[in-house]
Order: C-alpha cells, then sequence, then structure tokens
C-alpha cells in the first residue's frame, strides 16, 4: 500500500510539473505574439502618419508627434492619445478620401485587431490562479490594450 501511495504522488508531482513546463512554455509563446503584433501595430501606425503627411502638408506636426511617441508594451496612453489626434485631424482633412489613407487605415484597423486578440489570449492564460500562484508568467508585465479611436472618413466622389 505505500508503494502505491509513492507511486500516486510521484504521477500527480510529475503531471503537475509538466503542466507547468508547458503552461510557462505556452505563455513564452503568447507574449511574443503579443510584442510581434505590437510592433506591426506601431508599423501600420508609423506608415499612417507617413502617408497622411505626404498627402497633407497641414498634418506634418501631428504626423511627428504620433511617430516620436513610443509604443511601448506596458503603457500605451500617450501614443494612443496622439493617434486619436492624429485620426481626427485625418477625418477633417481633404487627403481623408484618398485611397492610400483607406489603405493604410485598413491596415492599422487589422494591426489593432490582431494586437488586441493577442493581448486577450495572453491576459486569459496569465490571469488564471494557479499561473499566478506559481509565478509562470516571470517579471514580464501583464500587456496592455491599445483602445483606438475608429477612423470615419470621407469616400471619393
Amino acid at each position: 500500500m505505500n508503494a502505491v501511495c509513492l507511486v500516486l504522488a510521484a504521477v500527480v508531482v510529475t503531471t503537475v510539473v509538466l503542466w507547468a513546463c508547458f503552461t510557462a512554455q505556452r505563455l513564452n509563446r503568447l507574449h511574443i505574439r503579443t510584442d510581434a503584433a505590437r510592433i506591426t501595430l506601431k508599423g501600420a501606425l508609423d506608415r499612417r502618419a507617413a502617408v497622411a503627411a505626404a498627402l497633407d502638408p497641414s498634418l506634418v506636426a501631428a504626423c511627428r508627434r504620433a511617430e516620436a511617441t513610443g509604443l511601448g508594451p506596458g503603457d500605451m496612453s500617450a501614443r494612443v492619445a496622439a493617434e486619436n489626434e492624429l485620426t481626427d485631424l485625418l477625418a477633417a482633412s481633404p487627403a481623408a478620401a484618398h485611397p492610400q489613407i483607406a489603405d493604410a487605415e485598413a491596415r492599422v484597423a487589422l494591426a489593432h485587431r490582431f494586437y488586441n486578440d493577442a493581448v486577450t489570449d495572453t491576459r486569459a492564460v496569465r490571469t488564471r490562479a494557479l499561473v499566478r500562484l506559481l509565478r509562470l508568467g516571470g517579471t514580464a508585465p501583464l500587456p496592455a490594450y491599445c483602445e483606438l479611436a475608429v477612423a470615419t472618413h470621407r469616400t471619393a466622389p
């Protein structure tokens, strides 16, 4: 009976250790995915700013402010504010109907969706009780959602 208990305890401990290893690896992949999606979002936002500045010289200052503001993994509020300001200015601009702006905004919308989906998946695993208890997330900050304003632009005549 004693040997059965030892074998059962060994199986349970092995199962928990394997689960923890696989979950830590999954979290690592999710964090990599979130970082890649954030970098893609930054690229799409920078591209939109560059296109807007090229098509409407009155937007150059706002575009430069938006591009100069970082899009870090922890706090995105400064970049989101700059991008929302640029979105409002761009909506009032005659360049808003240009096909390149529409393309850039579509790319931003897709990158924004992919980033927020990656954040949702990462946070779903990171906020589980056992994952927090075993500290499987390590020291990485919990990723933050990016709340960009929806672009409302005019269509070409």
